[in-house]
């Protein structure tokens, strides 16, 4: 009897649509005869999963008393004994009630397996044990109930039960998934959009790396050699050198080009061990890639090419990521390379990116920096070498019996004068040729031992030396100077290109281009000075750096002047008089960021002038009508009532008067609300934050609301607050009273809170027209009433105090569709860290 198959439905969340498509696979089957019973399934009170458990056998479930209540489990035994050909079992990571038989259903699940009998079962993603965390970090509620992740993966057949966010909560909303007394709760804390799309994203993941290995195990068995371009899969080919780094990040960005894209770096070393990889290097770059997101491997292969190509071709990899060689020119005598012999033999199906970097053709050696100028040790050795030299050497010939002859003595002086050079430059150079030339003279050209030369030839050969020597010389003086120059050009360069990019960017931190200056020159310090006029004193705009500051540009040691009334100062060390041209486009550029700052400030205080002038005049209209509109209902209730000619009946008179009190309290609530904003846009808000109890502050806000216009919500066990009670009142009143007048009638508006992570949320649902996207923002600006709301009914700053009051306290407050119509506000606070947040549970009767 063989071991039978497992068919698992995979979702992201409670109520995707699971066991409707493990009851839809039953009846396909046993529409085809297949022997399916329904071992468990939970329909959770929905009519349409109930629905398709009509037309399917199903076995009684086996009751258990836990803590006087009954519950009732998978009846095991019934099953076997019954012994169908499949059997349905939903929710795979439940817990059993304590008690004889399996703590999991997993459990149950594996023994039915293992009788022969096929099982149709259903999971979320945040049941498998290895995600326990990361839902937790992002719902703020840990799952009990888990399933080991081998469990799953070892499923013969996986299907992905999809559907998004929004859809979701739709169905919630019209009351698909829970009962209406639960959607509110479950829309606010679980069932937010962002945890569902997190949630969503962790389930494609992981069933697309379950399909990974279902497609490596399909083509090992079937030993399909070939690439399938499923998914991009790019492999980078390290060599333990410097170039790394930008192979990986060049790998990284055409990964990230593609959903799903995935890289693999890998190391190929000799099987004999011997490497000149820097084993630094190979940690910081396997540190890199990881950080990345992307996996290291180290394998081994006599022949790297092969063995790269043969790794690229096991993980299914599209691309292949190598380095520009770092052989020199001649090196190529030697064979192609690794980079051609991969591009050759890669085939159609697998694409090689060869990427240049700083260290291509320069040896695949490690040599050390070599500094543009000449040091004092290689100025001294040059000496050595071109003075002591030849007097050393010419104690070692004339010390042997027989000379090597004129022309090679003349080779071996030839030799010393171009170590000088190479050292010393061309002074020790020259030295070395005129003490050379002497030397032969006197001892190895006839007659020796005196400065005469008997043979023409002699004296040619001699000149020639000094010649060659001179010139020797003088080309490695010269290939000094340019490499010093090479190098000099260059950073100027450098320094140009960043001075122009930083224009182009728009960069205006005075303070950065400074700092940038003092570590260009290594100064001690740099400061911009400015004065208004020629005999004016100085005024130091801005500075960086340790030590003292100078008063006056002229204490500094190096002063460049900006025009007339400004100068960039720097202290530390006199400078070259070369670097005075790359110190002028400091300069100049300082002097043009100083400008755009002032222009910017300038620009910020026309912004604040032209937004009290738009403040003003929109207080003006309110003024005169919104504000006029009740003291005219005031004016005209206290006229009649004053009136002698009107007899008024005590009803009449207490309407009048009510009309009164009501008028005053409106007129009182917008003047409220515009001394609140004047103050928000002047900034003389100063919370007083304290810890606070929510249950405490939001009853007090809901005076000015009709009684059973409002349902509150508010767990006793929610954490306290970081907020001003007062300001969180306002804010909360602003909300409640704007939700009420927008509502329908008959709707009371719901006022939840909970808690998640280190922040409170305080919802206000209602069930109005709702607000589009487009105008989501445009809500919260001052003066703004949303389409067609009535003059009179307020100057349109409720919101507008609500969001500048939450965020004095450093909270949020955000609008957000209500499901099934509506507009939710959001008042996001600060926990304090007093009480522990409770977490925010699935509903009652929620599938797991």
């Amino acid at each position: 009897m063989g071991r039978g198959k497992l068919r698992i439905h995979l979702g992201a969340a409670p109520g995707v649509g699971k066991t409707y498509a493990m009851l839809a696979e039953a009846h396909r089957r046993a529409g085809r005869g297949t022997d399916v019973v329904v071992g468990l399934v939970e329909h959770h009170g929905r009519p349409r999963t109930e629905a398709l458990l009509h037309g399917l056998e199903q076995i009684p479930r086996r009751e258990r008393e836990y803590r006087g209540r009954v519950f009732t489990e998978l009846d095991l035994g019934a099953v076997l004994r019954r012994r169908p050909a499949v059997v349905l079992v939903d929710e795979l990571a439940h817990t059993n009630m304590p008690g004889p038989g399996n703590t999991k259903r997993w459990q149950d699940v594996e023994e039915l397996l293992r009788a022969g009998i096929d099982v149709i079962s259903t999971v979320n993603i945040q049941h498998l044990e290895s995600l326990g965390d990361v839902v937790e970090s992002i719902t703020g509620v840990r799952q009990r109930e888990t399933v080991p992740d081998e469990v799953v993966r070892r499923a013969d057949e996986i299907e992905l039960a999809d559907m998004s966010p929004h859809a979701l909560r739709r169905r919630m909303a019209h009351g698909n998934i829970y009962g209406s007394g639960t959607v509110d709760a479950a829309l606010s804390n679980y069932f937010r959009p962002g945890n569902l799309t997190a949630l969503r994203e962790l389930a494609l993941l992981w069933t697309a790396d379950r399909a990974d290995e279902y497609l490596r195990q399909y083509r090992s068995e079937h030993r399909i050699r070939s690439t399938w371009q499923a998914r991009e899969r790019i492999v980078v080919g390290l060599t333990g050198g410097p170039e790394g780094s930008t192979l990986i990040r060049r790998a990284a960005r055409l990964a990230a080009k593609g959903a799903g894209g995935e890289v693999l770096a890998v190391y190929v070393s000799r099987s004999d061990g011997l490497t000149s990889a820097s084993p630094k290097e190979l940690e910081t770059q396997r540190t890199l890639v990881e950080d990345l997101g992307g996996t290291y491997h180290h394998v081994v292969g006599d022949d790297v090419p092969e063995a790269l190509l043969e790794f690229a071709r096991g993980v299914n990899a599209t691309q292949i990521v190598l380095g520009s060689s770092r052989r020199k020119a001649w090196q190529y005598v030697l064979g192609p390379g690794v980079g051609a012999t991969v591009a050759r033999d890669s085939g159609p199906d697998l694409d090689v990116h060869i990427v240049t970097h700083d260290r291509a053709a320069r040896g695949r050696g490690l040599p050390a920096a070599r500094g543009a100028r000449l040091g004092r040790s290689r100025i001294v050795g040059g000496w050595l070498v071109g003075v002591a030299g030849p007097a050393l050497l010419s104690l070692l010939l004339t010390g042997l019996p027989t000379g090597p002859g004129l022309a090679t003595d003349m080779l071996l002086f030839l030799s010393l004068t171009v170590g000088a050079a190479l050292l010393g430059g061309l002074l020790p150079a020259l030295a070395s040729a005129a003490a050379g030339s002497l030397l032969l003279n006197y001892y190895f050209t006839p007659p020796r031992h005196t400065w005469t030369i008997s043979a023409p030839e002699n004296l040619v050969a001699i000149v020639i030396f000094f010649a060659v020597a001179a010139s020797v010389a003088s080309v490695v003086d010269q290939a000094a100077r340019r490499t010093h120059q090479a190098a000099r050009l260059r950073a100027e360069s450098e320094i140009l290109s960043y001075l122009a990019g930083s224009v182009l960017r728009g960069e205006s931190s005075l303070e950065a281009l400074l700092e940038r200056v003092r570590e260009t020159f290594g100064m001690d310090a740099v400061a911009l000075f400015e004065r208004a006029g020629g005999t004016e004193p100085w005024t130091r705009v801005a500075g960086v750096g340790d030590g003292p500051p100078p008063v006056r540009p002229e204490d500094a040691e190096v002063d460049v002047p900006v025009g007339d009334h400004m100068a960039l100062v720097l202290s530390g060390r006199v400078l070259p008089a070369a670097d005075r041209r790359v110190l002028a486009a400091f300069a100049a550029q300082a002097a043009v960021v100083l400008d755009r700052q002032r222009l910017l400030g300038e620009a910020e205080r026309a912004r604040e002038l032209d937004e009290g002038n738009r403040i003003r005049t929109a207080l003006l209209a309110a003024v005169s009508h919104d504000l006029r509109t009740p003291l005219a209902a005031i004016k005209a209730a206290v006229s009649s009532l004053r009136s002698e000619d009107v007899a008024w009946s005590a009803e009449d008179e207490a309407e009048l008067l009510a009309g009164v009190e009501e008028g005053a309290d409106r007129l009182d609530h917008l003047v409220g609300n515009l001394l609140d904003m004047s103050r928000l846009q002047t900034g003389t808000v100063s919370p007083l934050i304290r810890e606070a109890d929510l249950d405490e502050v939001v009853p007090m806000a809901l005076g000015g609301v009709p009684d059973g216009s409002v349902v509150l919500d508010i767990p006793e066990d929610l954490p306290m607050v970081h907020v001003d009670p007062g300001l969180l009142e306002r804010s909360v009143a602003n909300l409640v009273e704007n939700a009420v007048k927008y509502g329908p009638p008959g709707r009371p508006v719901l006022v939840a809170a909970s808690a998640l992570g280190e922040r409170v949320e305080l919802r206000v649902v209602d069930r109005g027209p709702g607000v589009p996207d487009t105008g989501k923002d445009r809500i919260f600006e001052p003066f703004q009433r949303y389409g067609d709301a009535p003059r009179g009914a307020g100057v349109g700053l409720g919101l507008a105090v609500a969001r500048g009051f939450a965020e004095a306290m450093g909270g949020t407050l955000a609008a957000e569709d209500t499901p099934g119509g509506g507009m939710t506000m959001v008042l996001a606070l600060r926990a304090a860290p007093g009480r522990p947040a409770a977490p925010a549970e699935l509903p009652a009767g929620a599938a797991p």
